[in-house]
């Protein structure tokens, strides 16, 4: 709306779960004349794709999936690259070398962050180990801090998280641990614990896309935006991350953004010590999106 004004109409709904509920919503809100239609969590992905199919005047773009059609597109981002960068000054922080990870669903988004924040970890603090909790939700406050706690107990004086609730960052607070956080700056949820975080920028991207529908075009294909692009960012620091740090991080993110490093370069163990990615090589975009089995270092398993 800020960019292009009266040209949009942009209606918000929030809150609508996944499944056949956000099936309805959809086919309602073609029915209410709206000409793009963004879905904003992975669960909406067939849902998506049957209204999609049935109406292939409107123009449908959902967020982190892999399904397309003539009419729908998807969009996400190397949150890895961020991930990694943030796994930086968790391995730079841990004083014990233990990490504790409180993550929502065993999908490949995540399980992709969590490998990217330990390879960034171990690139710093080799013997760093990430023990991971799965809490089943996206938003659950109550769920995000008992995994949190637990992984407290069980000794982490550091924490992550792939959450959307600040409930791991204030846990950790309480325990006068370390956080790394996700989505925005989370920071002023405890700023004593406060590390940095992966950021995201969708703005200009949902701009872009729907000026391509106001030009009568429907982009189809799979975005992926990245720290290049500004999609992806890093959180400013924390006062406990040194000058020296930062000055670590950002020179990796320079590469990054220069294309000169990826996170996920060979070679690269999994758990049970096979090799998922040779020396010198890359994952691909298609090994990235289907990922599936947790680097060495990571305590937990990738099933969920």
């Amino acid at each position: 709306e800020d960019a292009l004004g009266d040209k949009v109409e942009v209606p918000v709904l929030e809150n609508i779960p996944e499944g056949a509920a956000s099936q309805r919503t959809f086919a309602d809100l073609v029915r209410k004349g709206n000409d793009l239609i963004f879905g904003t969590s992975f669960g909406y992905m067939d849902p998506m794709l049957a209204v999609a199919e049935a109406n292939p005047e409107v123009c449908m773009q959902h967020g982190t999936g892999y399904k397309t059609a003539d009419n729908m597109g998807t969009y996400f981002g190397a949150a890895e690259e961020a991930r990694y960068l943030s796994g930086i000054a968790a391995g730079e922080a841990t004083e014990n070398g233990q990490i504790g990870y409180v993550a929502a669903f065993p999908l490949p988004e995540v399980i992709r962050g969590i490998n990217a924040f330990t390879l960034g970890a171990q690139s710093v603090n080799p013997d760093a180990t990430v023990q991971v909790i799965w809490t089943k939700t996206w938003f659950g406050p109550d769920e995000e801090k008992q995994a949190a706690e637990s992984l407290l107990d069980q000794g982490a004086d550091v924490l992550a998280m792939h959450q959307d609730t600040p409930a791991t960052g204030e846990a950790a607070a309480e325990a006068g641990a370390k956080w790394v956080g996700y989505n925005d700056d989370m920071s002023r949820f405890a700023p004593e614990a406060w590390l940095t975080g992966p950021v995201w920028d969708w703005g200009p991207h949902y701009t872009e896309v729907a000026e391509a529908v106001l030009e009568g075009q429907c982009p189809t294909e799979q975005y992926y935006g990245n720290m290049a692009d500004g999609l992806v960012n890093l959180a400013p620091f924390g006062e406990s991350v040194s000058e020296e740090t930062q000055a670590m991080i950002e020179e990796k993110a320079a590469e990054i953004i220069a294309g000169s490093f990826k996170p996920f370069t060979g070679p690269v163990m999994d758990q049970d010590g096979e090799e998922r990615i040779a020396e010198g090589g890359s994952a691909t975009l298609d090994e990235l999106l289907s990922m599936d089995y947790f680097v060495k270092g990571v305590e937990g398993s990738p099933e969920g």
